[in-house]
């Protein structure tokens, strides 16, 4: 079941991966990809791109060394689709606590699963396109799968479920087909999408530190959490950096320091950021 293609070999036997299925997540994915860069790891970038993103969208990403992988949407059936597709999924199961942006298609979402499929890499950490990498996280690579970081950004109540932001995993085209299998039942519905989905396909999840996927509602909600000595990858979840949006004020120094990777300027120590109101 071969459903991607790249034109560049890899040069490493471990990667980091994120995935870009139109020109908003390329326009994250290239703070991203810098900020991997920056943080002198010896792992690959792929990017896993659909036919959703254009080639001058892609071209940032190529410039600043990320091997592009073209990707397909997985083979869903009819009902599957229908069920995810954005309306109804934001109907059957509200977002309450912040906003998803409206170039955001949840289904879309499952196509991260294709990266069992790199089997040219012993082991692969995801990253989602609105995360970026502020410390070397090359350890990493030496966890076992499936490893996430808790959801936490309000409250501790939310400890017992992952966020599947940033993960750590191990190609294998058996997984990727007993994924499929499993993913596509008859009246299937995964509430959150692909992170329902992992966090009952790997019950046993070992959990990461929260530093590892600091979510960026933390920073208001929970300062006390916040340390930046501590935190190696920042997730802007919900609204993104790059929008105009309500909580801009609140999380403007986060957004400031996204934009300061998403430019080709220089890029701030994070020792010397702000801390949040507390």
């Amino acid at each position: 079941m071969i459903s991607q293609t790249s034109k560049q070999p890899a040069q490493s036997s471990r990667a980091y991966v994120t995935l870009v299925t139109n020109a908003d997540f390329a326009l994250g994915a290239k703070a991203l990809v810098r900020s991997i860069k920056a943080s002198e790891s010896l792992a690959d970038v792929v990017v896993m791109h659909t036919g959703g993103v254009g080639h001058a969208d892609l071209a940032p990403l190529a410039a600043l060394g990320a091997r592009l992988v073209k990707t397909e949407l997985l083979p869903t059936s009819d009902a599957f689709n229908q069920a995810h597709a954005r309306d109804r999924l934001h109907a059957n199961a509200p977002f309450t606590k912040g906003n998803k942006p409206g170039f955001h298609t949840p289904l879309d979402n499952f196509a991260k699963l294709r990266l069992w499929q790199l089997i040219e890499y012993k082991a692969v950490v995801f990253l989602d396109a609105d995360t970026l990498v502020l410390r070397n996280c090359d350890k990493l690579f030496d966890y076992p799968e499936f490893c996430a970081a808790p959801n936490v950004y309000e409250s501790l109540a939310d400890f017992h479920r992952m966020n599947s932001g940033v993960f750590t995993a191990c190609p294998s085209q058996d997984t990727f087909e007993r994924m499929l299998i499993q993913l596509d039942q008859p009246g299937a519905f995964w509430r959150r999408t692909d992170q329902t989905f992992l966090q009952e396909f790997f019950p046993d999840w070992h959990g990461l530190p929260v530093y590892y996927n600091m979510l960026q509602y933390v920073w208001f909600a929970m300062p006390d959490l916040w340390s930046w000595d501590d935190i190696h990858i920042l997730h802007f979840q919900y609204e993104k950096p790059w929008q105009d949006h309500e909580k801009v004020e609140k999380l403007k120094p986060l957004i400031d320091l996204w934009a300061a990777f998403a430019g080709d300027g220089p890029i701030p120590d994070v020792t010397n950021l702000p801390e949040p109101a507390k």
